[in-house]
């Protein structure tokens, strides 16, 4: 199997809230990491327009990614205007294309804002395309790789879904040893504190971080710090239903089935 996880996700931010921890992990067992976020993330801000609030959040983001250890991908679309299409489905496959990973972790199918749904389709599309020669990507290539791909699919805002039923956690990971970096990684994003104050009512979205990691390790019954994940069906993706989180990770990864909060 290729050692090369790809995060795809809707804005600056959301790897860090939901899935830096694991891509940390993936990193020191030996896989190389690419970090990927579909929107620049112009409309999060009440005090900036639209094009400093772009500028500022990509430098924010490559920061981000940067301690990480990350490869940064430049966003492809603005917020709120992340659609299933043609187009941008040719551009995040083309991303695909190039990184060639054996791992995609994303947002869940079902999400509270369509940005993270359709992030989450285009991932799963993408990464279903990654041994067709015949569909064009952006930029065009015919460097595909007829390796298994594994898609998690990661838990949702606030651990349910948009008509508030508890989403089911299918694996734990530890996130523990490595909390410390993924929180400096969100902590990059200080763009944000102030207009998640103002938007939604968000004390700090460090604590948000915080509550939702020991959340999840909760639920773990096993782990003081975590994030949940499920795996995306493996037909069309692998030949074989495997869970390959299992070996790389070991004793942090704890599969326990569907359960919900």
């Amino acid at each position: 199997m290729r050692s090369t996880a790809l995060a795809i996700f809707a804005h600056p931010d959301d790897i860090e809230y939901f899935g830096a921890g694991t891509l940390l992990l993936l990193k020191e067992a030996g896989f190389e990491t690419h970090y990927f976020n579909l929107s620049t993330g112009n409309c999060g801000s009440v005090e900036m327009d639209a094009e400093e609030t772009r500028r500022v959040r990509l430098e924010e983001a490559k920061t981000a990614a940067d301690l990480l250890g990350a490869h940064f991908h430049p966003p492809i679309c603005d917020d709120l205007e992340i659609f299933y299409d043609l187009p941008t489905l040719r551009k995040v496959a083309g991303v695909v294309r190039q990184v060639k990973p054996s791992i995609i972790l994303t947002h869940p199918p079902q999400d509270y804002m369509e940005d993270h749904t359709n992030t989450c389709r285009l991932a799963v599309t993408a990464g279903f395309t990654h041994g067709m020669p015949n569909f064009v990507t952006d930029p065009s290539s015919d460097d595909t790789y007829p390796e298994d791909v594994f898609i998690y699919h990661s838990v949702p805002h606030g651990l349910c879904d948009p008509l508030r039923v508890a989403a089911p956690i299918e694996s734990f990971v530890d996130t523990s040893p490595v909390f410390a970096t993924q929180r400096e990684a969100l902590a990059a994003h200080a763009s944000q504190k102030d207009w998640l104050d103002r938007s939604q009512g968000v004390d700090s979205y460090l604590r948000v971080l915080d509550d939702l990691a020991l959340k999840v390790g909760q639920l773990s019954g096993r782990f003081r710090q975590a994030e949940g994940w499920r795996r995306h069906l493996h037909l069309g993706f692998s030949a074989h239903d495997q869970d390959p989180l299992t070996d790389i990770l070991g004793e942090r990864y704890l599969l326990t089935g569907n359960s919900g909060s």
